[in-house]
């Protein structure tokens, strides 16, 4: 199935993928699937040709973090998610009974975003936010990100809404494909007194498959 999104930059064809997460499928509309490592090089390079946002194609390390979201019990928890993009582990975390507020910076991608909760008939809060510009006060009992850390200029922001933005005895839950600049916010955290543990998960059915750190984060 294919949609046709109209933006100021021109129209995005809006496809549809059926992911199983848990005991269930959910149907993402997304610009493009960036699983293998071809396939992001092949996107980073044509990104301004295709004019397809980061945030609209579905990336490996949403995946995995959907998948870690569903072995955990959030029923009841109070979530964030950063950088939301289509939506998926902040969905399947509404679905299991969690108060999502999902975020992100670019209008188009919450709008996808909030089709992709409108389709799975899950119910939670969008907001655009800035990291850069953060201004939400409430304490969370989970904040979730899947791919975020890849720019090393925004650590600081994303480290003040962590410590900021984190209830006492909360968790935060980072999806990566091992990038080398989240090496360096985790490693400075460490330093801060926070304990990090490493989950793995295998995303891709096509040779060679992807390999996601879920990195759990507590203080």
């Amino acid at each position: 199935m294919t949609d046709i999104l109209s933006t100021t930059a021109g129209d995005l064809a809006l496809e549809e993928v059926e992911i199983s997460v848990g005991d269930r499928t959910w149907n993402i509309l997304h610009t493009g699937a960036v699983i293998s490592r071809e396939q992001e090089l092949e996107y980073l390079l044509g990104q301004s040709a295709s004019k397809r946002p980061y945030g609209s194609v579905v990336w490996p390390s949403s995946i995995a973090l959907a998948h870690e979201v569903a072995t955990r019990g959030v029923m009841g928890m109070k979530i964030l998610e950063l950088g939301a993009g289509t939506g998926l582990p902040g969905i399947v975390a509404a679905a299991l009974g969690a108060e999502v507020v999902q975020t992100d910076r670019q209008k188009l991608v919450l709008h996808v975003c909030k089709m992709n909760a409108e389709r799975n008939k899950v119910s939670l809060e969008h907001r655009l936010a800035d990291w850069t510009e953060w201004t939400d006060t409430t304490k969370y009992d989970l904040i979730l990100g899947a791919d975020i850390l890849y720019a090393e200029s925004l650590h600081p922001q994303l480290r003040r809404i962590f410590e900021a933005n984190l209830k006492p005895g909360g968790t935060v839950l980072l999806a990566d494909p091992f990038r080398t600049p989240s090496m360096v916010l985790l490693e400075a955290m460490e330093h801060a007194g926070w304990t990090i543990r490493l989950d793995k998960w295998t995303v891709g059915l096509t040779p060679p498959p992807r390999q996601v750190a879920v990195y759990t984060l507590t203080r």
